[in-house]
Order: C-alpha cells, then sequence, then structure tokens
C-alpha cells in the first residue's frame, strides 16, 4: 500500500517540476523599442507600424516574407518572416512581431497584425447625430 502512495508521489513531484521547466522556457519578453530588441539576444514580441514606403519582398522559393517595421521612436528595422503573408498584412494599423535579433535581421516566428475595426467609424457618426 505505501509503494502505491510513494509511486502517486513521484510521478506528481516529477509532473510539476516539467511544469515549472515548460512556464519558465517559454516566458517571451515585450519591447517596445527596436534599440532593445537588438541588445537582447532572447526571443522577444516587438510592436511597429509597416514602413510602406520600403514595401514588402515574398521570396516563394524559399517561403520567406521581407519588409520593414518602424518602432514609436522611429527605428527602423528588417524582419524577415519564414511563412507566408498574412492575409490583412497591407491595411493593418499595427503589426507585434515575435522572434529573435540576429545577423543584422529580426528574424519572426510570428506576426500578428492589427486592423482598423469595422465599427470605428459607426461610432464617430452616432456620436456626430
Amino acid at each position: 500500500m505505501k509503494n502505491k502512495y510513494l509511486f502517486g508521489g513521484v510521478i506528481i513531484v516529477v509532473f510539476l517540476g516539467v511544469m515549472i521547466y515548460l512556464f519558465t522556457q517559454t516566458n517571451v519578453q515585450y519591447e517596445a523599442s527596436f534599440t532593445k530588441v537588438m541588445q537582447s539576444g532572447k526571443t522577444v514580441k516587438a510592436t511597429g507600424n509597416w514602413v510602406k514606403e520600403k514595401n514588402y519582398e515574398v521570396d516563394k522559393t524559399n517561403n520567406i516574407f521581407i519588409f520593414y517595421m518602424k518602432d514609436p521612436e522611429g527605428n527602423i528595422m528588417k524582419v524577415l518572416y519564414h511563412g507566408t503573408i498574412p492575409n490583412n498584412f497591407e491595411s493593418s494599423t499595427s503589426i507585434v512581431v515575435t522572434g529573435k535579433f540576429h545577423d543584422g535581421n529580426f528574424h519572426a516566428t510570428d506576426i500578428l497584425t492589427k486592423c482598423p475595426s469595422k465599427y470605428q467609424g459607426q461610432a464617430n457618426q452616432k456620436t456626430n447625430s
């Protein structure tokens, strides 16, 4: 009977240890400034706007989407994303990229785009009425 409780306790301790390890490994840092992103060397989330003047490139042979982002301080960073262009990229008002900065570029593993709200114009019309 004691062996069952001992075995169950060991399983619980191992499970908790694995959960704590996984929680500490998935901690992604948020950085608003590209200068901090460049210095961190860790996986970070960076927010900015697409620099439309520099356009974007799609390398279909290597499946790479390349564009430039500007942070709130005006710093510009080249972003390489190994995947396809998000559907609403061109109409986005801001972009959040997750990844690491190395070799002079930001290598994104995920891109989230924020688009203008379709209800924003309706709210302004109601207040003006």
